[in-house]
Parts: C-alpha cells; structure tokens; sequence
C-alpha cells in the first residue's frame, strides 16, 4: 500500500492515501508494535514526505494519517517531531480547507503531547489559531477553537495567553453567535409554538441510571464532591449537532474564565454592555450565553453588577424569540446561588414565578431549559421553595398534559430534586393528592421492559424519601413491582449463564435492577419500621444476597445502600441474613471502586450500631481494609468520611477489639469528620472514638491536637457526649505520670499556637506553660485569624462552643 502512493495517478495516490488513513485510524497499536516489524518507522518519513504534495487532498489524508499517532506518543513519531512541526508550519496557510483543519488538528493535540516543543513558537502559534478561530470555513474555525479548550487545562496557559486576551475574547465572543444556517435549522425554535408536535424518537438521548451512593451531609453543603453533573452543558442545541463553533467558543470562554477570572472580565465587560441589550435579537442571545458561560469563574466580579443583570434576564425569559427565553433560563440558572443568597422577594421570587410560567411555554425548548434551569434552583434554593410548594406543585403537575415524550423525562428530574430539595415539608394531604395521581398514572402506564421506567423510577425514589409515611397509600404495588423487576433481571441472567452457547442470547439490561433496588432504598429510607410487613412478606434479603455477588460494580453497590437502609428500617429481618452478608462486605472494600466500597463502609456500619456486641466476631473481617482506606492518600471525602464512621461505629460497639489499632488511624480520623454537620451517625462515631481513648488512651496521645480539633468541629453535641469530651480532655490534664505528660506535652509542642488556642481553654488555665506566659496570644500563622496546624485550618468560633458546653 505505501508503494501505491508514488503512483502519478493523482486519483490512485488519493484513492491509496484514503485507504491507508482509514488503516491508521483502525489500527494506531499495531502498526508500531513488533508483529508487523514496525511499519511506522518507514511510514512516517514518507508521510511527512507528502505534505508537500501537489495534490490538497493528498497533502490533507499525509497529514490525517500522521495525527493518528500524536497522542499515542508513538516512537517513530517522536524521532521525527521537529521535521513534523517544521512542515505542519509550511502548511499553516494551505489554501485547502482540508488542510488547515488537520494543521490546526495536529498543534491542539501537540499541545498536550509536547508542549516543549512549541514553547518557543507559541507567540505566532497563538497568532495563528486567532486567525484559525475566525476562518471562513466553519470545520476549521471549529478545530482552531479547540486548541483554547486545550491551551487552559495546560500549567503554562496563564502565562502564554495573558497577553493576548484582548484580541481573543471578542473571537470567542464572536463565535457564540448563531450563524445564518443554525438560524434556517432552528426555524421551528425560532418562531413557532411545536408543543403539539410528537417528539421523533431518534432526537431522544438514551439514558442511563447512575446508581445510589451515600454521603454525609456537610456544613454550608451537601451531596458528594466526587461526582460531576453533566446537566449544566453549555447550550444544548440537539437540533443542530452534537458539537459546534457555537458551543466550542462557549465551552472555551467557561475554561478561560476560571483560568483568569477578574482578568478576563475586564475584556467581557465592554462587549457584555453592547451585546446584552441589542435591538438584534441574534445578538441580544449571544450575550446571554456569554454572561452565562463566565458565570462560574467570574463570579465575583461579576456580583456589583448582579442586582441590574438578573431583573434583565429574568425580562428576557418573556421575549418573544424563542431562543432568547430558553438562553435566558439556562444562563439565570448558572446564577442561581446568588439568587438565592439575596432576600427572597428580591429576586429568587420573581425568578421562580417567571420559570414556572416558562416550564408552561408554548416552544418545547424552552420548557426543556426551564425546567432544567428550575431543578437547578431548586438543588440552590431547598426548603426557601416551602413557601410556594403549592404554586410549584400545580404547575409541574399541568406539565403533565402539555409535555411530549422527552421532555416528560426531565419533568421526572425537576419533580425528584424538588422533594430532594424540601424533604419532609412535600408530607402534606394536598401536596401528596395533587402529584402523586399523575406519577402513579405513568407508572401504571409503562411496561416493565420500557426504559423510560428509569427516571420514573429515580423520581419515585426521592418522593417516597421525601413523603415518608404518606407514601404509604401508593407503596405497597411500587415494593412489589420494583421486587418483580430484581427478581426478572437475575433469572434472565442465570439463564444466560447455563446456556451453551451464551453469546447467542441477549444479556438482560441490569439497569432495570440497579433502578429497582435504588427505589426500594428510597422506600425503605422513607417508611421507615413502616416497610416491615412489606419485607416479611416477600424474598428481597434472597434476591439481595445474590445482587451483593453480582459482577457487575453498579448492582453492588446499589444493594449494599439497599442494605443499609434495611438495617435501618427493620434489622429483625436482616440480622438472620448477617453471617452470609458479612464476608461479601468485607470482600467489597476496595477504594479502586469508589462508589462500592463506600456503600459496603457505610452498611457495615449501620449493621454495627444494630448488632452492638455481637458484632464482635466481624470485626477482623473488615477493620484492617477499613484502616488501610483511611490512610490511603487521595481518598475522595466521601469514602473517607463514611470509613472514620464505620471505624467510630466498630469501636463503640466492640472497644476491645478495635482499641488497640488506635494509633494506626487516630489522625486521619480526625481530620476526616471535622467538617461534617452534627447528626446521629457522627454522634455514634465520637461516642466510640471516646470510647477507645478510654480503652487506649495511650493510641491518642502523639495526635491528641487532632482530637481537640475533631470536637472543636461539634455544634451543639448531647449532653452525654459532652460529658465524655470532658472526661477525656481532663484527663489528659490530670494526667500524673511525668513520662505521660512529657510524650504528651511534645506531640502537641508541635503545633503549640494552635494548642494554646485550643487545649488550654478546653483543659483550663495553666495547663499550657511552656516558652511564653500562658496568657500571651498566640502568633497567628494564617495571617486570618484562624488557626492552622498541619495543614489543617478551624474556625475559632467552634472552639468558643465547645468551650462554653464544658464550662
């Protein structure tokens, strides 16, 4: 093949060329691996070779067929990077289109591949792509602006582009707007009412259930950090393509603004005052995404100007384009958090009067950008929405009857985070009347085999949570559907399993089961003891035991959250099941699953607290896995948290067999629940870290700083609790042996500003009399007023609380 392309037959050479991109492309590895005794390192000089070809199309598939092996790193390649970037150079003004895309192709992806190598060259680099970005064909402009979206993930981004800024932001700018063609795409958008109009099937994205994982619940937040949302895209436009300029210059001005933040404002703020009240409405919604897109990064310059752009944009959600009012929603939602933060009649109420009216537009858009936009401000706003459940309710329950297939889906979602978001307050006779009819409705409407169930399901999942006993009415045909649809699942893979010729059969789609299981978490969660007579009546432990075994990763970890919750909900049915349970929990502690292993550390310490003594002869099937998670570096927080808690929990129930390792995990310990708000499962958890002190108070003596800091984190702890902290802290005070005191006094030497500012007031005067007078203030390391230690950072009013419950 590489023969043929020396042929002069130009239509030959393309024809050769074409096929041994497509060979490139499929089979990267091989073609630099020994079984074919390396055929790149004699292709690669041929290639580059071609760039200077007399034939475009040919130049463009050389190129083409080199960029294959960039990310690759492959070692041809990298023989000959110098002579690459010499000819994609010569290249740069290729009158081919074709040509220049690849150009530009190839130096975004030697931006992340060698960086060093265009260091020097990256002024007229970055030249170049400003041209690149504007070019008159759009596939090449689209590739060029790429390499911004790259350029901002690089270390070296600040310090190359900051000179450059004024001349690229308005191209980005530039580019955000819809072109003549998106316009002809969008005519429907544009100008007409389609919510009769059934949705085309094909148009729907599928999807997919991410499964249940749990999570403590922290101060000034909540949720789990570890797992990225994708629902805030920039400016979802199906109808035209999944990807272009216009999103691309819109994803690269939200990466550069984070990167530079106020700097790059001061080049936004200008073009923002033309574009965001232009008579042209194609203009007008160009600088609403803008606004929307720098809301993250440029936050807090952006807050003076705030209280006169949020009554603008929340005027544009009535415009009379179509396109204007689904931008509008989607870019007040990225503003949600400030919204929320102002008094309520300011500004978060006319928001949401003008949303809900949206979520009822004529357009489908635009009910699709409203109602994400609400579900957003709903996650921002919680139980401030309790005063306007009613008006929510009657209109998300009307959506109903106006909504086409897909955005039914995301109506489930805005339904959902709302009883996520105001929790027990939806537990009310006209609440529960008004929305269940129509879920129920739905539910008895879809099949079991039908993926819309999915959200549905999810939706169901965070009612019943939320109604907690009203749900009862609706539970029990939701219990034993959701049972069915485990129960379907495992038989048709067991059938598979024994068949001799497995292949040939279709696996059952298990996201049918993670769903099932998910929704019985969330009933068991919701009702509480009330879901007993529904698990002694059915064989959900069975079928559970079998999903804890499962291959699959998801329907684990699902039914280790469903185990939890059970525990919870009523342990005379699971505690039978607890000998089986016990070894696959403690198999399942691997932190290279993350969401596994968090929901197997969170159900083992439930069952712990339910088992109290007779946990003990557990204990060594889990602990040590439990001590090497806590000390493994770069745990997410959530695991890590859960983990300190499961280890509080086995501690307080079997002290003497835990104790003893309480030097191995004292410190991470500590730092792990400083943060988490004051609950029952961080009550447990200190009750049996005080308990181990008193066991081995021997295992807290070199970290005892932390320990202070650890119950420095409570806000208001029970009375009995309080009393142990004391016990504990006087104690150490009290401590007589000279040797004690003198290993004591240096672990906390170590940090002694901070332990004067913590230690002393807890313990009482005169206990810290090292160096200085006892009462002279501490130098302050963080320069804010704040203590550090390690690292570690507290606010001193925690310690004022603390301090005043011991008195």
């Amino acid at each position: 093949m590489s023969g043929i392309v020396y042929v002069n037959d130009s239509l030959i050479g393309r024809g050769a060329f074409g096929a041994l991109q497509k060979i490139c492309e499929d089979s990267a590895e091989i073609l630099d691996s020994d079984m074919l005794d390396r055929p790149l390192n004699v292709m690669i000089p041929k290639f580059l070779q071609f760039f200077k070809h007399n034939s475009p199309k040919i130049r463009s598939h050389a190129i083409a067929c080199v960029n294959q092996f960039i990310i690759s790193r492959t070692q041809a390649l990298m023989l000959h990077i110098d002579p690459f970037i010499e000819n994609l150079f010569a290249l740069a003004t290729d009158e081919e289109p074709e040509v220049r895309k690849n150009v530009c192709r190839a130096l975004v992806m030697l931006l992340e591949v060698r960086m060093d190598r265009l260091l020097p060259h990256m002024h007229n680099i970055i030249q170049y792509m400003l041209q690149r970005t504007q070019d008159q064909d759009e596939n090449v402009a689209l590739e060029a602006c790429e390499f911004w979206l790259t350029l901002a993930e690089q270390p070296v981004c600040k310090d190359v582009l900051s000179g450059h800024l004024a001349q690229l932001t308005p191209v980005l700018v530039n580019g955000m707007r819809y072109s003549e063609i998106d316009i002809i795409l969008l005519k429907g958008d544009v100008e007409e009412e389609d919510e009769a109009i059934p949705d085309n099937e094909q148009d729907i994205r599928p999807r997919f259930h991410r499964s249940r994982t749990v999570a403590q619940q922290h101060e000034g937040g909540d949720g789990i950090e570890e797992e990225d949302d994708d629902d805030d895209d920039l400016d979802d436009d199906d109808t035209i393509s999944d990807w272009n300029l216009r999103k691309c210059s819109a994803a690269a001005l939200d990466v550069l603004a984070n990167v530079f933040r106020d700097e790059l404002l001061l080049h936004i703020l200008p073009l923002l005052k033309e574009l965001l009240f232009h008579q042209e409405w194609v203009v007008k919604e160009s600088g609403i995404l803008v606004l929307g897109a720098i809301a993250e990064g440029c936050m807090q310059g952006m807050i003076a100007y705030l209280p006169e752009l949020i009554p603008h944009l929340v005027q544009c959600l009535s415009d009379k384009k179509a396109l204007v009012r689904s931008i509008a929603c989607w870019t007040l939602s990225r503003y949600a958090h400030w919204v929320v933060s102002q008094p309520p009649d300011q500004y978060l109420k006319p928001l949401m009067t003008e949303l809900l009216k949206r979520i009822l537009d004529g357009n489908k858009r635009v009910q699709e950008a409203a109602c994400s936009a609400f579900a957003t401000l709903e996650e921002e706003a919680c139980t401030e929405l309790v005063p306007y459940l009613a008006f929510i309710l009657d209109t998300l329950v009307f959506a109903f009857s106006k909504y086409q297939h897909k955005n039914l889906l995301i109506l489930y979602d805005a339904i959902g985070t709302l009883a996520d978001s105001v929790g027990h307050h939806l537990n009310k006779p006209e609440y529960i009347q008004m929305l269940m009819p129509p879920l129920i409705q739905k539910w008895n409407q879809l099949k079991d085999e039908d993926k819309d169930l999915f959200p549905l399901l999810e939706c169901l999942s965070s009612v019943a949570t939320a109604l907690q006993s009203g749900f009862l009415p609706y539970c029990e045909p939701v219990y034993q559907r959701c049972v069915n649809l485990v129960q379907k699942t495992l038989a048709q893979a067991m059938v598979n399993l024994h068949q001799s010729q497995p292949d040939a059969y279709e696996f059952p789609d298990k996201d049918f089961m993670i769903v099932a299981l998910d929704l019985l978490s969330g009933l068991a969660e919701g009702l509480g003891g009330n879901i007993e007579q529904l698990v002694a009546r059915s064989n959900i432990l069975t079928l559970m035991y079998q999903c804890m075994q499962d291959k699959m990763p998801e329907v684990r970890q699902s039914s280790f959250a469903l185990l939890g919750d059970l525990t919870k909900a009523c342990f005379q049915h699971v505690k039978p099941c607890i000998a089986d349970f016990m070894p696959i929990l403690g198999t399942n502690l691997n932190p290279e699953l993350i969401s596994v292993c968090n929901n197997a550390t969170w159900a083992i310490g439930e069952i712990s607290i339910q088992m109290g003594a007779d946990m003990q002869p557990y204990v060594a099937m889990v602990l040590h896995q439990l001590i090497e998670i806590i000390n493994r570096p770069n745990t997410p927080k959530t695991l890590l948290e859960n983990t300190a808690i499961t280890i509080g929990r086995l501690g307080y129930v079997c002290p003497q067999e835990v104790a003893p390792m309480l030097q191995q995990f004292i410190r991470p310990w500590c730092t792990s629940l400083r943060n988490i708000r004051d609950n029952e499962e961080k009550d447990s958890a200190f009750r049996g870290i005080c308990t181990m002190i008193t066991v081995n108070p021997g295992g807290v003596v070199q970290d005892f700083i932390f320990f202070c800091d650890a119950v420095a984190s409570w806000v208001n702890p029970k009375d009995d609790l309080r009393d142990m902290f004391y016990k504990i802290l006087h104690g150490f005070k009290d401590q007589q042996q000279a040797g004690l005191r003198r290993s004591f006094c240096i672990g906390v030497k170590q940090g002694a500003s901070y332990t004067q500012g913590i230690c002393c007031p807890l313990l009482g005067e005169g206990w810290c009399g090292w160096g200085g007078g006892r009462d002279r203030a501490p130098p302050d390391p963080s320069g804010w007023g704040g203590r550090e230690v390690m690292g570690q950072s507290a606010p001193t009013t925690g310690i004022t609380k603390i301090q005043t419950g011991l008195g």
